[in-house]
C-alpha cells in the first residue's frame, strides 16, 4: 500500500477534538505541512493550545486509532505535539511577583471563613495594597456572589508567549473562582484529580501580576485541595477562622495542626475570632454573647498565637454579603472598622513573621 498525506490527514479528519466540539483538521490542530511518510511510517504534528491541555493524551490516542482504522493498521505512526502557549513555570517559580501568599482556613464550615477572606482582601486593598484573591473551594464557590459579579467572565490575555486568564477586578482586587467558569445552579460533581486540575490551572495560568498579599480562600476542614495549595505554593501563613462555639474551636484546633505538622510547617498568623458577639444596630454599645465568650481568644492564648480580631455579628455583615458589597466597603459601620483593624493586624503579623522566619518550603511530593 502506498501512503500519502491526504489520506493520512483525511483519517485525522474524523477524530472531534472536545475543545472545540470539531476535527482537529478544522481546528487548525494538525501541521499540514508536515506529515512526513517513509514507507509505512508515518510522523504527524499536533498543535495544542497549551501543555497542560487536558484532552492532550486523548486526543493523541484518537489521532493514532483513526490513522490504523481509516489507513491501516501496520503503519507505525509518531505524533509530536507543539504549543501555541509557552509552557507553565515550575513548582518553585509560580507567582514570582508576589510577595506574600496567606491561607485563610477554618477547621469546619458556617463559621464565615469565606466572609472574612472577601473582607480582608477589600481592607488590606483599601490600606494601599495590591492585592489578589482566589477562591479555592471547587465544590463550593461563593466569591462571585459576595463581590457582586456572578454574570462576569474572565478574558484570556496573551502575555510571554502564553494565553492566561485575566482576574476579575472589583474593590481594587483581582478575583478568580471556579464559580466564573460552571453553573452556579449546578453541583460540581468532579473526582479530586479534576479539582485539583482547575485549582493549579486558576493559580498557574492567570495574570495575577504584581501583588502585595495573595489571599487564598480555603475549603472547610482538610482536603487534597489544601494538600494541592501546600504542594504547589510557598505560604507565607495561615489564619485560621473560627467562632466562640466549643464544636468550632475543636476544628480549628485541628486546622492548626495540620499546618504545624512537621512536614507542612506553614506559621500560623493567628485567630480571627468571628461572630464573636451580636450588637443590635439600635443598641451599638450593646454586646449579646450568644455563642460563648472569648472562645477563640482563649485558645490563641492556649496555642501561642496571634488573636487578631473579633468580628461582631450585625445584621448588616450578613445583608451585604449577599447583595455583593462586604462590610469592608462600609469603612464607618462597626464590621467595617472590624475588619479594616484586623488587615492592620495581619499585616503587622506578615512582616513580623518575614522579619524572623525563612520563607516557607512547598511540600514535596512523594510518589
Amino acid at each position: 500500500m502506498t501512503l500519502y498525506p491526504k489520506l493520512i490527514t483525511d483519517a485525522l479528519a474524523t477524530v472531534v477534538y472536545p475543545g472545540t466540539k470539531k476535527n482537529i483538521v478544522d481546528s487548525d490542530m494538525v501541521a499540514m505541512d508536515n506529515v512526513h511518510i517513509d514507507g509505512m511510517k508515518v510522523t504527524v504534528t499536533l498543535i495544542f493550545p497549551r501543555d497542560t491541555d487536558p484532552f492532550l493524551k486523548s486526543t493523541i490516542k484518537a489521532a493514532e486509532a483513526a490513522i490504523h482504522y481509516h489507513v491501516d493498521k501496520n503503519v507505525e505512526v509518531t505524533i509530536e505535539t507543539e504549543f501555541k502557549s509557552a509552557p507553565r513555570p515550575e513548582v518553585g517559580k509560580l507567582l514570582q511577583q508576589v510577595k506574600n501568599i496567606i491561607a485563610v482556613s477554618s477547621g469546619k464550615g458556617g463559621v464565615g471563613k469565606s466572609t472574612v477572606s472577601a473582607n480582608l482582601a477589600i481592607a488590606l486593598a483599601r490600606l494601599g495594597y495590591k492585592v489578589g484573591l482566589l477562591d479555592t473551594d471547587i465544590f463550593g464557590p461563593s466569591m462571585p456572589k459576595m463581590f457582586g459579579v456572578e454574570d462576569a467572565r474572565p478574558s484570556g490575555v496573551n502575555k510571554d508567549g502564553r494565553q492566561l486568564i485575566e482576574p476579575i477586578e472589583k474593590y481594587g482586587v483581582k478575583l478568580l473562582s471556579i464559580g466564573f467558569f460552571v453553573n452556579p445552579d449546578t453541583a460540581t460533581l468532579w473526582r479530586g484529580g479534576m479539582a485539583t486540575s482547575a485549582l493549579k490551572q486558576l493559580i498557574a495560568d492567570a495574570d495575577w501580576g504584581d501583588l502585595d498579599y495573595f489571599i487564598l480562600d480555603t475549603p472547610p476542614g482538610t482536603s487534597d485541595i489544601h494538600l494541592t495549595l501546600l504542594q504547589t505554593l510557598s505560604i507565607t501563613g495561615a489564619v485560621i477562622v473560627s467562632t466562640p462555639q466549643k464544636v468550632a474551636l475543636a476544628d480549628a484546633r485541628k486546622g492548626i495542626d495540620m499546618y504545624r505538622n512537621d512536614k507542612v510547617n506553614v506559621p500560623i498568623l493567628g485567630l480571627v475570632e468571628n461572630m464573636a458577639y451580636f450588637t443590635p444596630a439600635e443598641l451599638p454599645n450593646n454586646k449579646y454573647y450568644i455563642f460563648g465568650k472569648d472562645g477563640a481568644k482563649s485558645l490563641a492564648k492556649e496555642l501561642g498565637v496571634a488573636l487578631l480580631a473579633q468580628i461582631p455579628i450585625v445584621q448588616s455583615i450578613c445583608e451585604s454579603g449577599d447583595a455583593g458589597e462586604p462590610a469592608a466597603t462600609k469603612v464607618d459601620s462597626i464590621t467595617g472598622q472590624a475588619f479594616l483593624s484586623l488587615a492592620q493586624s495581619v499585616i503587622t503579623v506578615v512582616n513580623r513573621r518575614n522579619s524572623e522566619q525563612e520563607p516557607t518550603k512547598i511540600v514535596k511530593m512523594h510518589s
